[in-house]
């Protein structure tokens, strides 16, 4: 009998789902740029007035006498991103019970890479606007967009050996953890004491739930509904109610892998003997019980997280990521473009993106390793370390979010937005010559 343990079989059950979450993030990654360069296009072109009056289109939801009106814009940035977040959540819960982030020994140097990557960065922008009332954008470089990072790496394949892969995407999980907690701390409007209470309250059910065994979607959809509603109200993004939801979400199986490997054979037996002699399973009880019962065991051997974050996933990444690009990063270049590239909040970007983001990495994994908190990856070098902090540069769709909190100035946007664009293009293009010149320089060696 042939062993099905073998490390090569754990180790391609290991690198199978990566893969397959990386090849998701490279076509949401295209698909943002596609949309990134349409914003760009029509905020530039004859129908930027249009373009411009669309997303502030006041809309209203309303349930009996209350109601709330908003611009389609906030909408987006205040609803829709919720989801966003609330998958963000959920990837970052199942990187620490059983990802990269599941240990100490594990999650050690990518997040100290990845706090190394937003110290840095803000400490550069800090230096071009500290003092000013641009420095309130501080947070916008310490952002790595996943989608767009991995897409690079996807774009160089075998030139980025795949223990790298996997650090980029725990160090991006680790930062997008960083990103939310500067969100919920650094960029909160005034809070109201009495929405914040029910919004513990709200969450406290979510928790309940999830530690009497509840497992119905509508439960938590309810819960995240009403979380989300006095959360808006309360002065805290509401973004951060989707990553509070995603904490109470139950990563528990009710059956284990053993008990649904029994199960299921067998109820596909007792489907196999219940339509041997007729393969139509309309009038067949027997037959549809038996597939009912798998059905039942499948949702019982996978966890509701898993489920959230499966079903999810695809909507965030192909709907409203893209929707949330083309209504936040169209930027209408007027003036002197001179001027705008050389403006304090254009540079502190810029700055903060190219050069802070692989400089916080690479010095604090170093310091780590140093120290002995943690131990680099086999056949992984420093200048390994230098692409991957690169890459991870690309700030897009998360820097555009923090920027939309930061700065409500038109002019301030715009500029943000250039640095935003022109940082992510350049740490793209660098990662990517950095790992073309080391392969075909081990090339040569070999």
């Amino acid at each position: 009998m042939r062993n099905t343990f073998s490390p090569r079989s754990i180790l391609l059950s290991i690198k199978k789902p990566i893969e397959r979450f990386i090849h998701a993030e490279t076509s949401s990654g295209i698909l943002l740029l596609i949309c990134g360069i349409a914003a760009l296009a029509l905020a530039n072109s004859a129908l930027h007035n249009d373009y411009h009056h669309v997303w502030e289109t006041p809309c209203s939801i309303s349930i009996g006498s209350i109601s709330m009106t908003k611009a389609l814009h906030h909408w987006i940035n205040d609803g829709l991103m919720v989801i966003f977040f609330f998958v963000v959540g959920l990837e970052i819960k199942r990187e620490l019970l059983v990802g990269e982030l599941s240990s100490a020994k594990k999650a050690a140097l990518p997040v100290v890479a990845a706090l190394g990557g937003m110290v840095a960065p803000a400490l550069i922008y800090m230096i071009f606007n500290g003092g000013t009332p641009a420095e309130r954008g501080w947070g916008i470089p310490m952002a790595t967009d996943i989608a767009f990072a991995l897409g690079v790496v996807a774009l160089l394949g075998s030139r980025v050996p795949f223990v790298l892969k996997v650090f980029l995407a725990a160090l991006a999980i680790a930062d997008d953890l960083g990103a939310v907690l500067v969100i919920a701390l650094f960029y909160t409007e005034e809070i109201q004491g009495m929405m914040l209470f029910w919004a513990s309250v709200a969450f406290v059910v979510a928790l309940v739930g999830n530690i009497l065994g509840v497992r119905s979607v509508l439960f938590y959809l309810i819960v995240g509904v009403v979380l989300w509603i006095v959360i808006l109200q309360s002065g805290i993004h509401a973004t951060i109610a989707g990553v509070l939801l995603a904490v109470a979400i139950p990563a528990r199986q009710r059956i284990n892998a053993d008990e649904f490997a029994e199960h299921a054979r067998a109820y596909i037996e007792e489907f196999a003997m219940q339509t041997r002699e007729s393969k139509s399973i309309l009038a067949n009880q027997r037959a549809q019980s038996a597939v009912r019962d798998l059905e039942r065991s499948c949702e019982l051997v996978q966890t509701p997280l898993s489920r959230f974050e499966n079903n999810l996933h695809a909507w965030v990444a192909f709907l409203i990521m893209p929707i949330f690009a083309i209504a936040n990063a169209g930027v209408r270049l007027e003036g002197n473009l001179a001027e705008v590239f050389l403006h304090p909040i254009t540079l502190g970007i810029i700055g903060g993106l190219v050069l802070g983001k692989p400089l916080g990495i690479t010095l604090f994994c170093w310091i780590a390793c140093r120290l002995k908190i943690a131990h680099m990856p086999v056949g992984v070098t420093w200048v390994d370390i230098i692409g991957i902090g690169s890459i991870a540069g690309i700030g897009f769709t998360m820097a555009l979010f923090i920027q939309g909190l930061a700065f409500t100035d038109a002019t301030l946007a715009m500029e943000a937005k250039v640095g935003i664009f022109a940082a992510s293009l350049i740490s793209g293009i660098l990662g990517y010559c950095i790992f073309s010149l080391r392969s075909r320089r081990r090339g040569v060696a070999e």
